[in-house]
């Protein structure tokens, strides 16, 4: 039985998990069908290549060893059984309702924490699957690839496959170190100044706005999800008009989205402009933490008060600037790089006080997820639509995941179901922005 210790970030998220805000992220996948029984097919060839898949059979455990107290490993299962992980349910005419409710349950945390449900379409022409992995488990691309491992094999590039290099005895790797030292020192100083940076970003995040209520919520554990599926041939006349990234616009559709449905709502969008923390993944190939997650991030003021469409875009283009020109390892954003810097014991005693502080660092989560440009399948059913759906940290009601897929941008959206109970009010917003947006770029 092979472990490996968490990293950081990964411990960070086992420990600041709790039964009403489980740390999962998930994916709802609509696939095609070709008779009404490929949804019980789907389940079966889920169930039957889980096995096969290694990082589908890595639980995690605590650990109590002198030089990891307070730590957690991924090992494997001795005891998996993929029949405990995926599910087949009823026949159903609203996937996103089903998910919603399946969001809502915490993995279980004495087996590997992940979970397929199949959901078969009452057109009998469509199911979908919901894909459910803890934070711990895999980031966005970790989870790409344990969920490829069960689709249909495509036919991928193969890599030029990497040299070599011979090994190198330890005497001269000995004599470097008098010269490694002052290297040593600034790297800790530096961690020092960045600390510091962060820490007073992060002050200064807070002050001179007006708090947003319909973005806050008590932990209700309930969850909705809906989803938006956006033209990519759209997003980018937006871009090459009024300029900026594919990013910025999408940014700025949920900017404008939030103020129309504040509006509808009667809360009023005067003086609001919600702290949007931006997710940048920091993954490098080949580090001592292949499957860990290696997060930092930007943070935004999403300019949700100022009613011109293209002067929002504008302000998250000019805030995009100044974020990537500082970089990603400084600012208020990049707060998840300090877990680095805790000790295992701190992150089990102190996760369940980071959960409850997160609503004082950003307001809404707006996270990419990286798809490819490939068409997936699952016994022979094309995958039509998928919708990422991120957690939602303690007191916060509304997350925002975007994937791009086969030319089409899905809009994943997870709410806290009884603070968000017209979810789908905010999917309608984020089609009439960009509705918005083509009609004053065509002008």
């Amino acid at each position: 039985m092979t472990s490996d210790l968490l990293a950081p970030l990964d411990l960070a998220f086992w420990n600041i998990e709790s039964d009403r805000h489980p740390m999962h992220l998930g994916a709802l996948g609509v696939f095609g069908a070709h008779s009404p029984t490929a949804g019980a097919h789907a389940a079966d060839l889920l169930a039957a290549r889980a096995a096969a898949v290694p990082g589908l059979r890595l639980r995690i455990r605590d650990v109590w060893q002198p030089l990891a107290f307070g730590s957690a490993a991924r090992e494997t299962d001795p005891d998996f059984d993929p029949l405990n992980h995926v599910r087949l349910h009823a026949p159903t005419a609203d996937f996103h309702a089903v998910a919603g409710r399946l969001m809502e349950r915490p993995l279980e945390r004495g087996r590997p924490p992940w979970e397929a449900h199949v959901m078969p379409g009452e057109d009998g022409v469509s199911f979908a699957v919901l894909f459910k992995f803890h934070h711990a488990l895999a980031d966005g691309l970790r989870a790409l690839k344990l969920a490829a491992g069960v689709l249909d094999p495509v036919d991928l590039p193969e890599r030029a496959p990497r040299a070599i290099e011979p090994p190198r005895g330890l005497l001269p790797d000995v004599r470097k170190l008098p010269g490694l030292v002052p290297g040593l020192v600034r790297g800790a100083l530096s961690d020092v100044g960045r600390a510091l940076d962060i820490g007073a970003s992060l002050a200064r995040s807070t002050l001179g706005m007006r708090t947003v209520s319909a973005l806050t919520a008590a932990p209700t554990g309930t969850r909705r999800t809906a989803g938006v599926v956006v033209d990519i041939d759209d997003v980018h006349r937006v871009r090459k008009t009024a300029g900026g990234t594919v990013n910025d616009v999408l940014i700025a559709v949920v900017a404008g989205a939030l103020r129309r449905w504040l509006e509808e709502r009667g809360d009023g969008s005067k003086g609001v402009a919600p702290r949007a923390l931006i997710p940048v993944s920091r993954r490098r190939p080949r580090t001592a933490h292949p499957q860990g997650n290696r997060l930092s991030g930007y943070l935004i003021r999403l300019p949700v008060d100022d009613p011109d469409p293209l002067g929002r875009l504008d302000s998250v283009r000019t805030a995009m600037v100044r974020n990537k020109d500082a970089g990603s390892d400084r600012g208020a954003g990049a707060v998840a790089l300090l877990a680095d810097h805790v000790p295992a014991l701190g992150h089990r005693l102190g996760g369940p006080l980071v959960g409850q502080a997160a609503r004082l660092w950003f307001d809404i989560l707006v996270t990419s997820v990286p798809l490819p440009g490939l068409g997936l399948r699952l016994g022979g059913h094309e995958l039509k639509e998928v919708y990422p759906l991120a957690p939602l940290a303690p007191g916060q009601a509304l997350a925002v995941a975007i994937s791009t897929y086969r030319g089409r941008v899905h809009y994943g959206l997870v709410a806290d179901a009884q603070a968000v109970p017209d979810l789908d009010r905010f999917a309608y917003a984020v089609s009439a922005e960009i509705e918005m947006l083509l009609s004053l770029c065509d002008a």
